[in-house]
């Protein structure tokens, strides 16, 4: 199938075609599964939204994309139709609750380092689309190590690493933050306790994880707080929805709407690499470097 392409002066373009407001791109990631990592995600944007802010949420998980189905959506398109060629990225857009826009990964696509300088170029296009601009771009990438974590999680100004109360929990995500900083230039994590029994039980393992990285890695921990332990996250799960949606009176509801005010308080870069089609122009670019391509 024919990829989208685009001439040598067309990012300058693009450029100029998104508003001057800058677009807060936030990761959320993890050094393993099973953290709640992709809940984080959902939950957060919808409380963002809830609050009034233009909220895209990129399911970033490539090949295991299952945003919308935590979501009860059903797209037709994903983003393997748009690196194909074979539809516009604002054709693959899925509303969600509370109106965040929602671009679904699918499954089977190419992770970013495999991708022809064709289909980057008509990748960054696509993210530029005046269509797609917002607030805040929510990136919930895959968990682990591979150049596709890695990439999402270069290419966005905050990285959120989501932490639980098991050992391999830590030590993935030490080694998530290891490579991130000694291969890619990343200095500054802000790390999220999930699914703990109670604000100590989330601070400590803030604290464990910081004893670490302190010791051996040169980089700044921020801790966010913590997401409780709430039996209306699993039903709200088995309804296809978010808590935030589903039981806004609940624990974890309520964490999830103070941790959007308080995220909706992070300092906001106002250089040009606050513009979406930057985004993708840094994760192409930590794409290659990953893949040990020559530019």
């Amino acid at each position: 199938m024919q990829a989208i392409e685009c001439g040598p002066d067309q990012a300058e373009g693009l450029r100029r075609m998104v508003g001057a407001r800058p677009t807060r791109v936030i990761a959320i990631t993890s050094g393993k599964g099973g953290v709640g990592k992709t809940n984080v995600s959902v939950n957060l944007a919808i409380a963002l939204a809830q609050q009034g802010q233009q909220v895209l949420l990129l399911d970033a998980d490539l090949g295991l994309g299952n945003v919308d189905v935590l979501l009860g959506l059903q797209p037709m398109h994903n983003l393997s139709h748009v690196i194909e060629g074979r539809c516009a990225l604002e054709e693959i857009v899925t509303t969600g609750p509370a109106n965040i826009k929602l671009l679904p990964a699918g499954s089977g696509v190419k992770g970013v380092a495999d991708l022809t300088a064709a289909h980057h170029a008509g990748l960054i296009r696509a993210f530029s689309a005046p269509a797609l601009a917002c607030d805040t771009l929510i990136v919930d990438t895959a968990a682990g190590l591979n150049h596709s974590v890695l990439s999402f999680s270069k290419a966005c100004q905050e990285i959120v690493v989501v932490l639980c109360d098991e050992p391999a929990s830590i030590t993935d995500a030490y080694a998530l933050m290891k490579v991130l900083h000694r291969d890619h230039g990343r200095h500054r994590f802000r790390i999220l306790a999930n699914m703990v029994r109670s604000a100590r039980e989330g601070r400590d393992l803030f604290l464990k994880l910081l004893n670490v990285t302190s010791r051996f890695l040169n980089i700044s921990l921020d801790y966010m707080g913590a997401i409780p332990f709430d039996d209306c996250v699993h039903r709200a799960v088995q309804r296809q929805r978010a808590v935030v949606d589903a039981f806004p009176g609940s624990y974890a509801a309520g964490a999830f709407k103070k941790l959007a005010a308080a995220t909706d308080n992070w300092p906001l870069t106002e250089e040009p690499n606050g513009q979406l089609e930057f985004f993708v122009e840094r994760l192409v670019e930590a794409s290659r470097v990953g893949a040990g391509i020559q530019s």
